[in-house]
Parts: C-alpha cells; sequence; structure tokens
C-alpha cells in the first residue's frame, strides 16, 4: 500500500506517461513509439497545469477581491481540486480508491458490463472524495468502500454514455471521459438539451463558435473574449489600471495557449488509442473498447474555453445573490471548464444553451458546497490539511456536484439500503447499454 500511495503522490503528470507507456506496450506498441508517447502526454499535462495555474493565479485573487471590494460575506472558501485531491488521498480509506477502481473496471470489462478501460488513476481521487465523506458521516469503513465501489461504477456508466457524443463533436476516436468532475453534468445536459429542442424561437437560435465569431467579427474571437473579461472582473474586483491590464491579458493568453496544450496530448494518445482500436478488433471483433482519459483533454476547445470564461463572472454574480449560500469560489474558478466540457458536445457547441445548462448546474451546486461544507472541513482536518485562517473550506470540485449530493444525502439518510440501491441501478444500466441495447440492435 505504502508503495501505491507513493506512485499516487508523484501526480498525473508522473503517473500518466508511466501507465501510457505500460498501456501502449501491452497494446504492442513497439517501445520507442510507447516512450515517446507516455513522455509527450506527460509534458503535455506540465503545460495544461501550469496554464491551470496560471488563471488560477489571476482569477482567484481578483475573485476575492471583488467579493471584498463589493462588500459582500462569505465565509466558506473555495480551496480548489488540489487541496480536494490532498485530502481525499490523505486518509486511509482514500488511499484505497485506485485499487477498488482496478478492481470494479477489470470485472466490469471481464463480464462485458462495460467498454471502458480507465487510464486515468490518478483521479481516482474523485472517487475517494466521496467516500472519505460518506465515511465522515457514519464512521463506517466498510460503508466508505462500498460509496467508493458504487461511485466507480456509476461513473463507468456515465462515460460509456457520453463516448458517442464525445466521438461524433470532438473527433476522439475511441476515447471517453469517465472523469468524476466531468461526467455529471452529461446527465442534466441531455434532458434540457430535448427541453431546448421544443422551445420554439429558441430552437433555432445558432450560437457555436464559428458563428458567433462570424456575426461579431473581433468581439466573437475567443482571445478577444478573454481579454475583455479579464478587464471586467478586473474593473469590478477594484484594480488600478496596470492591475486590471495584467488581469486581461493573462485570461487572453489562456485562452490561446490551452488548446496547443491539448493539441500536444492529444499527439501522445493518438497511436495508444489507435493501437487500443486494432487489438480490439483483432481479439474482439464484434466488441468496442473506449480508452477512459482525464476531460483535460477537452478543455482546450474554443466552446468549452468561451463558456467557461463567461460562466466565471456569472459563477461569482451567483454566489452573492443565491440565499443561504456561503461558499465564495475561488481555487476553482479555473476548473470551471472541467465542470462544464461535457455539455458542451451534447449541445453542438451552441454557446446560449451552454451557458444557461451551466447556471442551473452551477447554482445548484453552490448549494451542495455549502451543504457539505461542514464534513468537508472535519475531512480537511482529520487528513492534517492546514487551513489557515479558514474555518470553514469547500470545493466545486467536487464538493459543487450532483453525485456529491447524491451519495452523502443518501448515505446520511439511508444508510446502507440507500447505497446499494444506487449500486444496483448502476449496475442495470451498465447491463443495459452494453448487453440488452446490443442485442436489441
Amino acid at each position: 500500500m505504502e508503495g501505491l500511495q507513493w506512485f499516487v503522490d508523484l501526480g498525473a503528470s508522473v503517473m500518466l506517461p508511466v501507465i501510457i507507456f505500460i498501456f501502449a506496450l501491452i497494446l504492442g506498441t513497439k517501445v520507442k513509439k510507447a516512450i515517446q508517447a507516455g513522455l509527450t502526454v506527460g509534458i503535455g499535462f506540465v503545460g495544461l497545469n501550469l496554464i491551470l495555474e496560471l488563471l488560477t493565479s489571476s482569477l482567484g485573487p481578483a475573485a476575492k477581491s471583488m467579493v471584498e471590494y463589493l462588500g459582500f460575506d462569505l465565509r466558506t472558501i473555495d480551496v480548489g481540486w488540489p487541496a480536494a485531491a490532498a485530502i481525499s488521498y490523505g486518509t486511509t480509506l482514500g488511499s484505497l480508491a485506485i485499487p477498488i477502481g482496478i478492481g470494479v473496471n477489470v470485472l466490469l470489462l471481464l463480464f462485458g458490463l462495460t467498454k471502458t478501460l480507465n487510464v486515468d488513476i490518478w483521479n481516482y481521487w474523485h472517487f475517494a472524495f466521496t467516500g472519505s465523506l460518506v465515511y465522515a458521516i457514519t464512521n463506517n469503513f466498510a460503508f466508505g468502500l462500498l460509496t467508493i465501489a458504487v461511485h466507480v461504477m456509476v461513473i463507468f456508466l456515465l462515460g460509456d454514455l457520453l463516448a458517442s457524443d464525445i466521438q461524433s463533436y470532438y473527433g476522439f476516436k475511441q476515447i471517453t471521459f469517465p472523469h468524476a468532475a466531468s461526467a455529471p453534468s452529461y446527465f442534466l445536459a441531455k434532458p434540457l438539451n430535448y427541453v431546448f429542442d421544443r422551445i420554439p424561437w429558441f430552437n433555432k437560435l445558432e450560437a457555436n463558435h464559428e458563428t458567433i465569431q462570424k456575426r461579431f467579427g473581433l468581439l466573437g474571437d475567443s482571445l478577444i473574449l478573454g481579454v475583455l473579461l479579464g478587464i471586467v472582473i478586473g474593473v469590478l474586483a477594484g484594480y488600478n489600471l496596470q492591475e486590471t491590464l495584467q488581469l486581461a491579458i493573462q485570461t487572453g493568453a489562456v485562452l490561446v495557449l490551452m488548446p496547443k496544450m491539448v493539441a500536444l496530448l492529444m499527439e501522445g494518445l493518438t497511436p495508444v488509442s489507435e493501437a487500443a482500436g486494432e487489438m480490439m478488433k483483432k481479439r474482439f471483433p464484434n466488441r468496442e473498447l473506449f480508452i477512459g482519459m482525464d476531460s483535460a483533454i477537452s478543455v482546450g476547445h474554443p466552446a468549452v474555453l468561451s463558456a467557461s470564461l463567461l460562466m466565471v463572472p456569472i459563477t461569482l454574480l451567483l454566489a452573492v445573490i443565491l440565499p443561504g449560500n456561503t461558499v465564495l469560489p475561488f481555487g476553482d474558478l479555473a476548473t470551471i471548464p472541467f465542470l462544464i466540457c461535457l455539455m458542451v458536445p451534447v449541445f453542438k457547441g451552441n454557446l446560449i444553451r451552454t451557458v444557461i445548462a451551466a447556471t442551473i448546474y452551477i447554482s445548484a451546486g453552490l448549494y451542495i458546497a455549502t451543504w457539505v461544507s461542514p464534513l468537508f472541513t472535519e475531512m480537511a482536518n482529520n487528513a492534517g490539511f492546514d487551513a489557515g485562517d479558514n474555518s470553514s473550506i469547500s470545493a466545486l470540485v467536487d464538493g459543487a456536484l450532483w453525485t456529491t449530493g447524491l451519495f452523502v444525502g443518501v448515505g446520511k439518510m439511508v444508510g446502507w439500503p440507500g447505497i446499494a440501491a444506487i449500486g444496483i441501478i448502476a449496475f442495470a444500466g451498465l447491463l443495459y447499454v452494453n448487453k440488452i441495447r446490443k442485442k436489441g440492435g
């Protein structure tokens, strides 16, 4: 277990190259090509994280300054996903999320109950998060382990369901995103898109990235949009001219640089996904396989970035106007692209639909994050996390997700039978999607 924890502590930028290298060799890729693929993916993640850190270091303080400048009282600080991940893996129960997740994935693959082979092992911290929260409520270790296993099944079900939309919109072949921070939004986007399609006039409204650029010219360019939003946030934060212009250039830079890092990631993943496709054709000619990856691959898309930047001021506005919310969005403002990136393919890049859906999603999420903040704070204290002067902490990732609310709520109010019932529903869903529906054509 100590060896596994040491490997986890290396972080995604080291873990993934190793995993990709081993996986590529298993698939029959030549050693040289496997090394290049693994290292390229690792470098891509380093670049992506540097850009996210740039966004966090610029938007986070601006958000805090804006709230203080305008005189709002939000006492629960959003510490961001890096802290949430460290807290989740910092518990004994959390460290078991990876072997449990791998075990569940292998069993589902063996019995043909999933098409997803997940190599994004580091992001199993999301399952550790819900398991640790339920453990904090019940003080029952086995109950926490069950929660982790059931959460894994739910996300693999979503991973199988969203693969076709990812392929048709993003063009990523043989890839899906069983990413527990991103996949839940897909569950909301599908029914909302059905409703949007049935609203007269609104259903004819085209607002994808290309249409906006064509209609608004220079103002429709994502770079210009990033710069303008940086200026607006800087003004609202009470920044001086120098600070406002610096923020504007930084937000604009993110929209230019992030797609380039994503392209680097895809360069490394392409040979692996192709090898996986070839192997499945030879050994299982009638079976489809998707490689489960971090949804970071999709966040560089112009439609995702444009919608995410618009959601930054909207999220801050929601935080101050929603009665009962105590969470100040801070650390995870730069992670909004991960929360909504799987809404975008459902709406075919329609910016208006994405922003409306994301507003509904994050509104509910702020209440969930507020509700779980006492448990989150307790879990952080148990893991030895230094929260500084903050007596109450939470995070948008994963504290604001409906899956977190579901597992914590059911675990608290119903207990074992409730979590088991979720597991049965997820199992039935996997059975239907991968067995019954396939037979039915």
